[in-house]
């Protein structure tokens, strides 16, 4: 069997580590930040223009281009480098701005108005990147991480800032936990958590969300996926991935109402070896069950003891808003003591049809494999005669 795999956009490993001049050009013409940098100008205070806009914008540009691991790295190549220096509009090897240069001007970014235009630069990219690129957020994933950061000393500066609904930074810890439940790794930082919706194809960063550390990721999940907000290509994410942490009931509802398939393990809060039947309902047998994480299982009750197995999903029926399923034996063409009880002489077998809309979460539109879930032992007797 042959296995293609489509190679990424931007292939990081096939990068040059030293970009011609001209590749760094076309990279910092291709950013849309006119009207940025008008209007830092326009609100320039009267004085010393030893640093112009133009070139401490450039020197937090270069480093991301250039991959340096540190701004420091990125100044000390612009010492050397007369012609890089002048392709930002540095004249001198000795006339380039320094750290807290950048410091001041990322804490001026991080304000309003400059920090709505940053993210309309971001949106406009992924959009024009979107239109170049069909199959760009055909399938994503989701996840966050830490970013470190250090507390305002300025308490109006501060004010301000949570007024305009800004994070602040703050302590935040991440657990680690194994097969067993322990937790063998715990991570600390302090700063703020960076919420992210990447297109798992191409490697591609669609959507942002910055929050404080205290902020759960569920919590998050809406500025990433609400449409009209430019943050990614419309109506274009048929499957999202996410680990547990965003596994509660309003974000499953959140992408159900947006068409959004989520791909995700659902949380243990059941007992062991729990399963239900009668939340299933309606004209289904009383044999049929789910275990917690949501596939659905039929018993052979005429075998002593009963013999459970993963009934056969048959997909999902989005004009009805069903997860359809099929009598394993019939499709796997298998012997069932129970097959002539349970399928009446249907040549098709029996079928069972579960409403999403009992529990989104255990539901979603995608099923779930029973192969991926520990064997669950029957957790109670089986009613006589069904």
């Amino acid at each position: 069997m042959l296995l293609y795999a489509t190679r990424p956009v931007f292939p990081w490993d096939e990068l040059d580590i030293s970009p011609t001049l001209g590749t760094i050009r076309e990279a910092l013409r291709a950013i849309p930040d006119g009207k940025l940098l008008a209007t830092l100008n326009a609100r320039r205070h009267n004085g010393c223009n030893t640093y112009p806009v133009s070139v401490r914008w450039g020197v937090l540009l270069l480093p991301i281009i250039l991959r340096h691991p540190t701004l420091e790295a990125c100044l000390e190549e612009l010492r050397r480098d007369a012609a890089l220096r002048l392709l930002i509009g540095i004249a001198s090897e000795g006339a380039g701005p320094n750290g807290w240069n950048r410091t001041r001007f990322l804490a001026v970014l991080g304000e309003a108005p400059d920090l709505v235009l940053l993210r309309g630069i971001f949106d406009h990219v992924v959009q024009r990147l979107g239109a170049a690129v069909p199959d760009l957020g055909r399938h994503t994933a989701g996840d966050s991480t830490g970013l470190r950061g250090r507390r305002e000393p300025n308490a109006d500066r501060v004010a301000a800032e949570v007024a305009d609904g800004l994070p602040q930074a703050s302590g935040g810890p991440k657990e680690y936990k194994d097969d067993e439940g322990r937790v063998p790794k715990v991570v600390e930082w302090f700063g703020y958590k960076l919420h992210l919706l990447v297109g798992a194809q191409h490697e591609v960063v669609l959507a942002y969300h910055i929050s404080d550390t205290e902020v759960g990721d569920n919590e998050c999940i809406g500025p990433l996926v609400e449409p009209g907000q430019g943050h990614r290509p419309e109506d274009r994410i048929p499957t999202w991935a996410y680990d547990k942490a965003a596994g509660d009931t309003t974000v499953h509802e959140l992408r159900y109402e947006a068409g959004i398939k989520p791909l995700m393990q659902n949380r243990s809060c059941w007992p062991k070896d729990g399963e239900r039947g009668e939340a299933i309902g309606g004209r289904i047998p009383c044999h049929v069950v789910h275990d917690e994480a949501g596939p659905v299982y039929c018993y052979a009750t005429v075998s002593a003891p009963p013999v459970r197995r993963a009934m056969s999903s048959a997909g999902h029926e989005k004009s009805r808003g069903t997860l359809k399923y099929r009598c394993p034996a019939k499709v796997q063409g298998f012997t069932c003591a129970s097959a002539s009880k349970c399928n009446a002489g249907k040549s098709y077998g029996l079928t069972v049809r579960v409403a999403q809309e009992l529990d989104l979460r255990r539901f979603p539109s995608v099923p779930r494999d029973p192969a991926i879930r520990a064997p669950v032992q029957w957790a109670h007797a089986c009613r006589a005669g069904e």
